[in-house]
């Protein structure tokens, strides 16, 4: 895949085929998404955790559409290559399938996404369906899902029994036969995920969920080490820059009230 060439959801689907990993990370702001795209991560996702990692709140729930389309449009200006997902907030698409068409259409009229995420398997169907029959892309998301953390009692790995097991892959079945392009994966056992993406015709994206999917994703914050404590066994930290923040914003602190800021260098005369 060229450095310049725009991505799409059949270069994805293409990518699978091939056996080429698809990356994928989250973003939510102008600068981060040029960062990215520049490196040249395929797909960018501006997820709910915005939630968690930039509005400070405790789980996903409290996010709107309205606040998706915000960092989405921020996003798209960063970004020359790769194709954008916005999540669908919890309540957007589970009361009716006309609202949920709605409010898909939204993230792409008004927030410039090119495909939409949404959590659920078999209980979906019918809303993935829909809204692919209005050309909108859809993205899964299996497993996990943080938009039932009530149900599940918190953030636990599931498919660990058989039951689940069957559940999962009749959830993962549902979710390609409703027309989705690809399916992220959550906190599933490694050989599940494994049976799943073989299973599967579309790409399969994991996060905690082993190495045979046919791509990963992280979000950016955890990748980063700007996430506090706060470190699920499937995150790697690539580098911690809240240490570095720290130590920045301790020698401007420190400067300025020593007087060795601003020197005449950052002065006008």
């Amino acid at each position: 895949m060229t450095m310049d060439k725009k991505i799409t959801i059949v270069d994805l689907q293409e990518m699978k085929e091939k056996g080429e990993k698809i990356t994928m990370l989250t973003a939510y702001d102008y600068p981060t998404a040029r960062i990215l795209d520049q490196c040249g991560v395929e797909v960018l996702l501006i997820g709910d955790s915005v939630g968690n990692v930039v509005m400070g709140t405790d789980n996903t729930l409290p996010v709107t559409t309205d606040e998706i389309i915000y960092h989405t449009k921020a996003v798209v200006r960063g970004r020359k290559r790769a194709l954008i997902v916005a999540d669908m907030p919890f309540m957007s698409y589970q009361v009716s399938v006309e609202e949920a068409k709605r409010e898909a259409g939204k993230l792409i009229k008004k927030g410039g996404a090119e495909a939409v995420k949404l959590e659920g398997g078999e209980n979906m169907e019918e809303v993935i369906r829909a809204i692919c029959d209005i050309d909108v892309p859809v993205m899964g998301h299996i497993g996990l899902t943080p938009q039932s953390i009530h149900r599940m009692g918190g953030y636990k790995v599931q498919g660990k029994e058989e039951k689940q097991r069957e559940k999962l892959l009749a959830d993962a079945l549902a979710v390609e036969r409703a027309g989705a392009f690809s399916v992220v994966l959550e906190a599933v056992p490694l050989s599940l995920a494994r049976e799943i993406t073989r299973t599967l015709k579309i790409p399969t994206i994991g996060i905690g969920a082993g190495i045979h999917c046919d791509g990963q994703v992280l979000v950016i914050h955890d990748l980063l080490g700007l996430s506090g404590g706060f470190r699920p066994k499937f995150v790697k930290q690539y580098v911690n820059l809240e240490a570095e923040i720290t130590k920045a914003v301790n020698k401007f602190l420190t400067e300025v009230k020593k007087e060795k800021f601003p020197t005449d260098d950052h002065s006008f005369h």
